[in-house]
């Protein structure tokens, strides 16, 4: 089999605006395809990050005060008897209370600095407070360290305004401040001019939120000794024995108020496990995910139909040029071979084109967006796909050509 790329160019040319056509369809399809997978992968890869959390026990409770006045001595009696109850409850495990939540919930973020004069922070941190049971009713693994004391827990209240002495952070955060693995027991600075030294390490503790700032910094957690007292409300995080998250998410909210009924928890929202919570939070990225996966299969079906159609049309038009090549002795595989080799190459000027075009794209939607750079792989993907997209379509008219016989070429003169 011996195909001539110079016939095909010189017919290409005498076609030259349904060429023209396929190939920009092609590489139109090409550069949105290719940055829609990047887009997929990185929704994917939020959707799969890891909290930290015993997510298959936890759940969260969000606590209003029915009256805002209360000291901070009465909303911390009222707490510790909450937890009492809470932990007495026989499915639960452990409780604690806390401003915020992993993925989540309340908290703030706070600017890290190795010098209390340093101009540019080191790095930027999601604050969490929590009692000595915050790490434990999480699930969250020490990997170094030790947990708080119940004697360095302090009342947090509505303000807070003091760095407490002690601290636990993130992994990711240690790693930051300190690359070598050499954070526990060093200091730094985040709120005022006194220092906190790190006396635990938590293997994974995700942010408050999933926003694209939060992702540019994951991981990056620390957590304060505090009580969380607040009068305006708070949360309580709860973690169930093993198979048994039904029953205390069902006996926490009676618990909560056979201690005081001037409390307001909703009975829709007020009470979420982790599933629910992460289903919520990760809402917008599942549907980015399923809009980007849409798009590209149309945009393929769309592309394979424009070839099959144009492919197809060409047939119809060269039925006697093929009856002559048939008639000096071209074969089957011969008119095969011609139509995939023209095919192939229209779709490999739309992949070179697309390729350029995909990467400008991408380049755009980093310096409007701040998006992450698209790595080359998946043009190389993209690239892949569209071709053998284009020489599937182009099969079945091919198939249709080569069985054209001589005779039948002929006699349609």
């Amino acid at each position: 089999m011996n195909i001539q790329i110079r016939p095909i160019l010189v017919a290409l040319r005498r076609h030259k605006a349904g060429t023209l056509l396929i190939a920009l369809q092609i590489a139109l399809t090409l550069a949105i395809v290719c940055n829609a997978l990047f887009i997929i992968h990185q929704r994917l890869a939020n959707m799969n990050q890891a909290s930290g959390v015993d997510e298959a026990n936890v759940f969260v409770i969000t606590n209003m005060w029915a009256n805002s006045d209360l000291s901070t001595s009465q909303v911390d009696a009222q707490v510790s008897a909450d937890l009492l109850a809470l932990r007495q409850l026989p499915a639960v495990l452990d409780a604690t209370p806390g401003s915020g939540y992993p993925l989540k919930g309340g908290g703030w973020d706070n600017f890290v600095m190795l010098t209390p004069d340093q101009v540019q922070p080191t790095s930027d941190a999601a604050v969490y407070t929590g009692d000595e049971h915050f790490v434990d009713t999480l699930g969250l693994k020490l990997i170094a360290g030790r947990n708080f004391r119940s004697d360095e827990v302090m009342v947090m209240g509505t303000q807070q305004a003091i760095t407490p002495p002690s601290v636990i952070v993130s992994k990711a955060l240690a790693d930051r401040l300190f690359p070598g693995g050499h954070a526990l027991g060093k200091s730094f600075y985040s709120m005022g001019p006194m220092p906190t030294t790190i006396v635990g390490i938590v293997d994974t503790l995700q942010r408050q939120g999933v926003d694209q700032y939060a992702q540019s910094h994951a991981g990056q957690s620390l957590i304060w000794p505090l009580r969380a007292d607040d009068s305006r409300g708070i949360y309580y995080i709860v973690r169930a024995k093993p198979s048994q998250l039904a029953a205390a998410m069902r006996e926490a909210p009676k618990a909560l108020f056979a201690q005081s009924r001037m409390r307001i928890i909703d009975p829709k929202d007020g009470i979420q496990d982790y599933a629910t919570i992460r289903h919520k939070v990760y809402d917008s990225d599942r549907g980015m995910a399923i809009l980007m996966g849409i798009i590209c299969a149309v945009l393929l079906a769309i592309t394979a139909a424009g070839i099959v159609g144009l492919t197809s049309f060409w047939v119809g038009q060269r039925r006697k040029q093929i009856g002559v090549r048939r008639a000096l002795g071209a074969r089957q595989r011969d008119i095969l071979a011609y139509f995939l080799t023209e095919n192939f190459l229209i779709s490999a000027a739309g992949v070179v084109l697309g390729t350029v075009l995909a990467i400008a794209f991408n380049l755009w939607t980093v310096t409007r967006f701040e998006m992450s750079r698209m790595s080359m792989a998946y043009v190389g993907i993209g690239v892949v796909v569209l071709l053998l997209l284009g020489q599937g379509a182009v099969l079945a008219p091919a198939l249709r050509a080569s069985r054209v016989s001589p005779v039948e070429a002929t006699r349609s003169v």
